[in-house]
């Protein structure tokens, strides 16, 4: 089943959601901020994107500037600093099988469904 891990106060992600139920197919709605993801969870999803945990940093988010940009951080650190800070994970990201992709833009989402 397809998976969107959405923010409805993003609108990248609603737009990215917007296109799931466009497309008549069946989906799960995964609000990782209120739910949260464990460092397994985003190693699977990482893993299916195909990038380093870095990569899905939103790096302008105040607590990322704060509390981490000026630190050299291994890919763990990196894991348990979106774990314990789920804003600072970029978004959406669309999951489908065995591929994942993060909708910015939201067209991309297109690529996998």
């Amino acid at each position: 089943m397809i998976k969107i891990y959405h923010n409805p106060r993003c609108s990248k992600s609603r737009q990215g959601l917007a296109l799931l139920e466009d497309s008549g197919k069946e989906f799960k709605i995964i609000k990782y901020l209120e739910d949260g993801l464990t460092v397994s969870e985003l190693e699977t999803i990482i893993s299916k994107l195909n990038i380093k945990p870095i990569n899905l940093v939103r790096k302008n988010e105040t607590i990322w500037k704060s509390d981490y940009k000026s630190k050299t951080l291994s890919d763990q650190q990196i894991l348990e600093a979106m774990v314990l800070h789920s804003k600072l994970i970029e978004r959406p990201i669309v999951v489908n099988k065995s591929k994942a992709v993060v909708g910015r833009p939201p067209e991309t989402i297109l690529e996998i469904i």
